[in-house]
């Protein structure tokens, strides 16, 4: 169990961490200081940034004035020079593993970025009152996944310091999963080639300090698409024939994106995100860009509306003679929680004095680019759960309020370091 000592160290960094948040492939302070926490635990392999990810499989990498500037902003609060020059480029994250003898590989997956969204200041909010709100403004730890690395890295400690472990324990500290753009790199990293079990966690999901569940399932397969409509401009009052309304097509595709039918094999999404274009009312519009996300609750029903979707926007652009350019900014197919983990990680938590309730499972009824690594162990044989360490939060996620009860940093360790020693004794 974890001691009070460590626990308060936990507490520290997670507050570091909020303090500096950092969206997607813009982690550059929270590496660092993940890097600086493993070295201190004395991890055998440290695996950081391009090391840690097939660097052509990452999806929406911001442009290099975007990352140089969260780069220097790393450096300017402290962030150890040498690290952040190794994620140069937006290669953020880290892989650390420990080695202890013959035994199976089992991985921890936590995710590590916030969110582009900014934090309140109001007195009451826990993190303004006690001096750790973000200072990162427009950004926020609004998810979780500051508690998340603290986590990962207590069980790294937990495990180091434990008789009770045989074989290889891999913690990966995932960047981009807000944007859906991360895992993928990681999947196709090769570092999960040899994983025989994997545990994905989350904090919070509606589920309160002292539950536990199991194994999380409903994951919505989800993509997410940008279009960019490109026509001609002309003055609105004096030639308005001579334009191509970018807008107007834009306008069409938002329409029509909503009129895709649904599907009779299960639940789809669509949502039209971002919509922008335009520079003045006397301006027939150039340019408009609009952002959209499909999701399924299987991938094969979001490759559905995904299709149709792609096929709408193109529409719409030929409707209106502009140019379309598509890009994927994220994606992640559905996955499903293998029982056997399910069964310990349950056995476990019911076993621990500090939580109250286990769930065997749940539906996220959303979408976690875990999946890809899920998928990628489960397609090599291996076994995958997604874990629910439940916390109280004010605020729901991704909301200005959002923060997370401290206890649960604790207990999840303490429930998935001995999981992960559990796990590690009954795989063959």
């Amino acid at each position: 169990m974890a001691t009070a000592t460590e626990i308060d160290r936990l507490v520290d960094l997670r507050r570091d961490l909020h303090r500096h948040p950092e969206p997607a492939w813009r982690e550059f302070y929270t590496t660092a200081r993940i890097v600086e926490a493993c070295r201190e635990i004395g991890v055998d392999d440290l695996h950081v940034g391009p090391d840690a990810l097939a660097s052509d499989a990452r999806m929406a990498v911001p442009d290099d004035e975007t990352l140089s500037e969260w780069s220097d902003r790393a450096l300017e609060a402290g962030a150890d020079e040498a690290i952040v020059s190794q994620l140069e480029g937006g290669h953020t994250g880290l892989i650390a593993e420990l080695h202890r003898g013959e035994g199976p590989t089992v991985a921890l997956r936590v995710d590590i970025d916030g969110l582009p969204r900014a934090e309140s200041d109001d007195p009451e909010h826990v993190p303004a009152a006690e001096g750790f709100r973000s200072e990162n403004e427009g950004a926020m730890h609004a998810c979780g996944h500051d508690g998340h690395a603290a986590i990962g890295v207590g069980v790294l400690r937990a495990i180091a310091e434990s008789d009770d472990f045989a074989g290889t324990l891999k913690v990966i500290f995932q960047p981009a999963e807000e944007q859906v753009g991360g895992a993928k790199a990681v999947a196709e990293s090769g570092h999960l080639d040899d994983v025989d079990a994997l545990l994905a966690i989350h904090l919070g999901l509606d589920h309160p300090t002292g539950e536990i569940v199991a194994g999380v399932e409903g994951f919505l397969a989800v993509a997410q698409v940008e279009a960019e409509f490109e026509g001609e401009p002309a003055h609105a009052g004096g030639r308005p024939e001579q334009g191509r309304n970018a807008n107007q097509a834009m306008a069409a595709a938002i329409q029509n994106l909503y009129a895709i039918p649904r599907h009779s094999d299960g639940p789809t999404r669509v949502n039209a995100g971002i919509a922008e274009g335009g520079t003045a009312s006397n301006v027939i519009p150039e340019y408009a860009r609009l952002v959209v996300e499909v999701r399924g609750e299987t991938t094969p029903l979001m490759e559905y509306v995904d299709d149709r979707a792609r096929s709408v926007l193109e529409g719409a652009a030929t409707m209106h003679e502009c140019d379309l350019t598509i890009s994927e900014d994220g994606r992640a197919p559905s996955a499903t929680s293998d029982d056997e983990l399910r069964d310990v990680v349950g056995a476990v938590a019911k076993g621990h004095a500090d939580v109250e309730r286990v769930l065997d499972r749940d539906d996220l009824a959303g979408s976690e680019d875990a999946t890809y690594l899920m998928q990628a162990v489960q397609d090599n044989g291996g076994l995958a759960a997604y874990v629910g360490v439940g916390t109280d939060h004010p605020g729901g996620h991704h909301t200005a309020t959002f923060d997370v009860d401290e206890d649960s940093i604790g207990i999840g360790v303490d429930v998935l370091s001995e999981s992960i020693e559990r796990i590690a004794a009954d795989l063959p």
